[in-house]
């Protein structure tokens, strides 16, 4: 193993999945543009630790425009008290475009972490679900599973920058880890927000490599 990292660091690839890239119905801005180097970078075996995550969801998740009357796609809602947007229906568990992006070798996977199970409770972060019933944030137990293995530091990349990829950074900056965001190995759903995100990640001290 090339040991360019030490063991207390981990990789989180976030959502790199067909659905989100060119032509699929929640592509995001050049998304495919990362999966070479998403690729090269886990075939270089430089962390000990890689998590991959995966949109995985019911096709009746409250999330789907489709499963609200008379919304379009991009609406703003309020759901459990807090601001949520409808999306095209996208990552139905078990299609293909649910899988794991198929031009990477996800050979150095130590764990997939599939969120969005909820059909109630929208999903962003590897580390927490959006806020459910009551205000709650579940845990997907993932920084459990990174503690017990000594990790202290996480590199997060893939799609979409300005939306599951930033909510991880923030929470594994809020639950006590070091946090890198790797930009170029990320895209947003729409470069307009790129400025947003860059202050975002500032104003919580998560490093951009």
């Amino acid at each position: 193993m090339d040991a360019s990292f030490p063991a207390d660091v981990a990789l989180i690839v976030v959502d790199v999945q067909p659905d989100f890239m060119p032509g699929g119905p929640l592509a995001c801005h050049l998304g495919d543009a990362i999966v070479p180097g998403i690729d090269a970078l886990l075939r270089a075996r430089r962390y000990r630790h890689v998590v991959a995550t995966q949109d995985w969801h019911p096709r009746g998740h409250v999330s789907f425009a489709a499963n609200h009357a008379g919304r379009a796609p991009f609406t703003p809602i309020e759901l459990h008290g807090h601001p949520q947007t409808l999306w095209p229906v996208h990552c139905v568990a078990g299609s293909e475009g649910a899988a794991l992006h198929p031009a990477i070798d996800w050979t150095p996977l130590d764990l997939i972490v599939r969120k969005g199970t909820d059909p109630a409770v929208d999903s962003y972060s590897a580390f927490r679900e959006n806020h459910g019933p009551g205000g709650a944030r579940p845990s997907t137990g993932l920084a459990g599973w990174l503690r017990e293995r000594g990790v202290d530091e996480v590199h997060v990349c893939g799609l979409a920058r300005d939306v599951c990829v930033l909510w991880t950074a923030q929470d594994a900056r809020a639950l006590g880890f070091r946090a890198h965001l790797l930009w170029d190995l990320t895209r947003p759903v729409t470069p307009a927000s790129d400025a947003a995100t860059r202050a975002a990640l500032a104003a919580q001290g998560i490093a951009i490599a």
